[in-house]
Formats: C-alpha cells, sequence, structure tokens
C-alpha cells in the first residue's frame, strides 16, 4: 500500500476517536464533578446525554453540508466549534454550563466522524471499505484505553478541569492534522439545488431504504449497549464496587481492548467472507451476550469479574458489527455519502443518548440498570436486523 493510504487512514482514524476521547477521558471525573459543582449523580450522567444528543442532531446537519460544500470545509468549521467549546467546559461553573457545553463540543465535534466515513466511501469499495473502517477501529479504540487512564491520573494531581483544556488542545491538533494531511475527496456542488431541499430528499430517501434503515439501526443499537456501559460503569465500578477512580481506566481500558480484538479478526475474516455474513451472525451474538449480562447482574453471579467478562465479550462483539454495518449501511450510497453517514451516525448517538439516559434515570445501587439496558439494546438490535435485512428489496439510488 503506498504513505499516502496509511497516513489518510491514521488521520481518518484520529478524527474518529474525537467522540471516544470526549467521552472515556472524563468518565472517572463524574463523580468529583458532581462533588465540585454540588449536584447529584443523575444532572452529571445528564452532561452524557447531552453529548449524545448533541452527536446524534449534529451529524444531520454536517453530513449534508459535506456533500453540498465538499468535505473539508465543514470539517474546519467543526473543529473550531469544538475546540472553543470544550475550553467552555474547562471554565464551567455550574453543571448547567457543563452541560450547555457539552452540548456545542458534540455538535462541533461530530463533523469529524461523519466526514471520515463520507471520506471512506468517497475513497473505497464496500469490501474495502469494510476492512478500512476495522483498521481505523485499532487507532479508535486505542482512545478508550488511554482516555480513561489518562483521566483518572490526571485526577490525581490536576483538577477535572484540565481533562477538558487537554481535550481543547486535541481539537486544535486535529485541525492541523486536517488541513496538513486529508485529501479533498469531493469537491462542493455549487450548481445544485439548496443544501437543505438536497437533504430532505436524501434523508426522505435513506428513510424509506429497508437495507440502509436495517443495517444503520441494528448496529447503532448494538452500539447504544456500549453507551449503556460507558454512562453506569463509573457509579458501578467505583460506587459498588469500590473500584479507586485511578483504577477505574484500567478495567474500562481492559474492556475496550475487546474492540480492538475483535475488529481486528474482522479484518482478516472479510478477506474470506462478506460483510453481510459476519454481520449476521455477530447480531445474534449480541443479543445473547446482552440477556446474559442481565441474568448475572440480576442474581450478582460472581460480583465484578462475572460483568467483566460478559462486558469484554459484548464490547468485543461491537468490533465485528460495526465495520460490516457501516459498510453495508453505505454500499449504495456514494451519490448521498454525507447525508447516509450523517443518518447513519445520528440514528446511533440518538440511541447512545436513550440508552444512557435511561441509565440515569434507573440509577441505584445495583448494576442492573446498566445489564437490563445493554439487553434490550442487544435484542433489538437482532430485531432490526431480522425485520428490515431479511426483507430488504433493492432500490434504485
Amino acid at each position: 500500500m503506498p504513505a499516502h493510504y496509511f497516513r489518510t487512514v491514521f488521520i481518518l482514524g484520529i478524527l474518529s476517536a474525537i467522540g471516544s476521547l470526549s467521552i472515556d477521558m472524563y468518565l472517572p471525573a463524574l463523580p468529583s464533578i458532581a462533588r465540585e459543582l454540588n449536584t447529584n449523580a443523575s444532572a452529571v450522567q445528564l452532561t452524557l446525554a447531552s453529548f449524545f444528543i448533541g452527536l446524534g442532531v449534529g451529524q444531520l446537519v454536517h453530513g449534508p453540508l459535506a456533500d453540498r460544500f465538499g468535505r473539508k470545509r465543514p470539517l474546519y468549521v467543526g473543529l473550531a466549534v469544538y475546540t472553543l467549546a470544550s475550553a467552555g467546559c474547562a471554565l464551567a461553573v455550574n453543571i448547567e454550563m457543563l452541560i450547555g457545553f457539552r452540548l456545542l463540543q458534540a455538535l462541533g465535534g461530530c463533523a469529524c466522524f461523519v466526514i471520515a466515513r463520507a471520506m471512506t466511501r468517497d475513497l473505497f469499495d464496500t469490501q474495502t471499505a469494510a476492512r478500512v473502517f476495522s483498521r481505523m477501529t485499532l487507532i479508535m479504540g486505542a482512545a478508550p484505553i488511554l482516555a480513561p487512564l489518562i483521566g483518572g491520573q490526571m485526577l490525581l494531581v490536576v483538577s477535572w478541569r484540565a481533562i477538558f483544556w487537554v481535550l481543547t488542545a486535541f481539537g486544535a491538533l486535529c485541525f492541523y492534522l486536517s488541513w496538513r494531511g486529508l485529501p479533498e475527496t469531493r469537491e462542493g456542488a455549487a450548481g445544485e439545488q439548496h443544501w437543505l431541499a438536497t437533504a430532505w430528499h436524501n434523508y426522505g430517501f435513506l428513510l424509506r431504504d429497508r437495507e440502509f434503515m436495517g443495517n444503520a439501526l441494528a448496529g447503532g443499537v448494538a452500539q447504544a449497549g456500549m453507551f449503556a456501559y460507558i454512562t453506569g460503569s463509573p457509579f458501578v465500578f467505583i460506587e459498588l464496587y469500590g473500584v479507586p477512580p485511578s483504577s477505574y481506566g484500567w478495567l474500562f481500558g481492559l474492556n475496550a481492548c475487546g474492540i480492538i480484538f475483535g475488529s481486528q479478526i474482522n479484518a482478516h475474516l472479510l478477506r474470506t467472507r462478506r460483510p453481510a455474513d459476519v454481520l449476521r451472525k455477530t447480531n445474534n451474538l449480541v443479543a445473547i451476550l446482552g440477556l446474559l449480562m442481565l441474568l448475572v447482574a440480576a442474581f450478582e453471579i460472581g460480583k465484578l469479574p462475572g460483568l467483566m467478562v460478559l462486558l469484554f465479550a459484548y464490547v468485543a462483539s461491537l468490533g465485528f458489527s460495526q465495520p460490516n454495518a457501516m459498510a453495508e449501511a453505505l454500499n449504495h450510497q456514494r451519490e448521498r455519502a454525507g447525508a447516509a453517514a450523517a443518518l447513519l451516525g445520528g440514528l446511533q448517538f440518538l440511541a447512545a443518548a436513550c440508552a444512557g439516559s435511561a441509565v440515569g434515570a434507573l440509577h441505584a445501587r445495583s448494576s442492573v440498570p446498566m445489564a437490563a439496558v445493554i439487553a434490550i439494546c442487544g435484542v433489538l438490535s437482532w430485531c432490526f436486523h431480522m425485520v428490515l435485512i431479511r426483507r430488504a428489496t433493492p432500490q434504485a439510488a
């Protein structure tokens, strides 16, 4: 492979990791944020829910803009908003300000992975795109391993506010890498109708496309289970099982290794198997693992170690489902790749916001709410795939 291929995939992976870094780095700080801002666990969890909502809604705007004005200009605007909002989070004086700046941070940052997915669709065919998404997951997977470790260790010497200053610097770094290292993969379409009219048309087409919606919902709802884990794990691990905040990152990073492990096996499997075949089998596994996790949590089988084994397996299964679901969803969407990538991500993070909010609303001195939401996500993922994909009929572009 030429050097520019690896450079492009590396930068796209870095851009795709901005969401994980923005979520995972401050997870160990959630209890301390609640204490310093004089609020409770449910209110602090709203900083996660608002971020998920921003990611879901913002992508629906960035995708059509990327189809209308080219990939790089909307990316620059998004990164500028993300960087300024990260600084705002660091300066927040109450929970309401933090929730608001987290929303803005997400609205800007979501441009990164919308456009990274659209660029991947611009550059590669479906089979290659699935492998590229798997390789990008190797880079993206480092974020949930390193971010909570870094955040936990930072809390030993500095305030949680320093975490957001680090994210501010990361946003500036992404801006520089995008400017210097990424090609423009689609020029703006100046002669076309207004971008809002185009967006309305494209989203209407995609929402009627059973194959697109089946893959998008199956992958998105399965991943929402991971966000239920992200939302609930700081309180389950730290408050319920007494894990020190500085050690939380090690447990979180261990589970994050699962998605790297799964994604790299997936890349190898795709040399001889179709993405759709791997995805079908993985969706069966996701549902089974979710139900087993609920059983273990309800009867406290194995306590924390028992829960960790199933969390690792669930997260590892996403290394198979996510690259293949994305590649299959974008398969026939070359002319509307930006809108398709946006709707794909929007559905994913709106599902994540629902899952995270449900865990927060059900917050209790138990791991059952977190496990129950994960189980529901796993079963719904299987249902969407069964109902929509198996009955999908090809549509004209």
